[in-house]
C-alpha cells in the first residue's frame, strides 16, 4: 500500500477504521525527513494490511501539537487505536520492518487489559 496524507479531518477515521496505522510526522524543509521518505514509501508497499500515513507538521500544526511532536521525523504506530511506538529519528529499511513485526506480534488483549488496569488505578 502506498502512503496516504493524513489531516486533522481524516486522522480519527483513519485510526478507528484500520487495525495498524503508522504515521510519519514530517516537514518539507526537514533534511532527514526527505532521506526517510523513500524508505517509508518502499516499506509501505510490502504491507497491504497496514496504513502508512504522513502528517505534514507545517500544514497540520494542530495534530503535531496534540501529539507533542518536538523533532522530526517522528514515527508513531497505532494498533487498535493504541499508540504502541513513538520515536523521533530515521529508521532504515530493516529497522522499520523489525518495529512493524513487533507491533504485529503483540497480544493486544494483554495490552488492552494493562491499559484498563492503569486507568482503574488512576481513578
Amino acid at each position: 500500500m502506498a502512503t496516504v496524507d493524513i489531516t486533522a479531518e481524516t486522522f480519527e477515521e483513519t485510526i478507528e477504521k484500520n487495525e495498524i496505522v503508522i504515521v510519519d510526522f514530517w516537514a518539507e524543509w526537514c533534511g532527514p525527513c526527505k532521506s526517510f521518505a523513500p524508505i517509508y514509501e518502499e516499506v509501505s508497499k510490502e504491507y497491504d494490511d497496514v496504513v502508512f500515513g504522513k502528517i505534514d507538521t507545517e500544514a497540520q500544526q494542530e495534530l503535531a501539537s496534540h501529539f507533542q511532536i518536538r523533532s522530526i521525523p517522528t514515527l508513531m504506530i497505532f494498533r487498535e487505536q493504541v499508540v504502541l511506538y513513538s520515536e523521533a529519528g530515521m529508521l532504515n529499511n530493516t529497522q522499520l520492518k523489525e518495529v512493524i513485526s513487533k507491533v504485529q506480534e503483540l497480544d493486544m488483549a494483554t495490552v488492552h487489559a494493562e491499559i484498563a488496569k492503569q486507568q482503574a488505578a488512576e481513578e
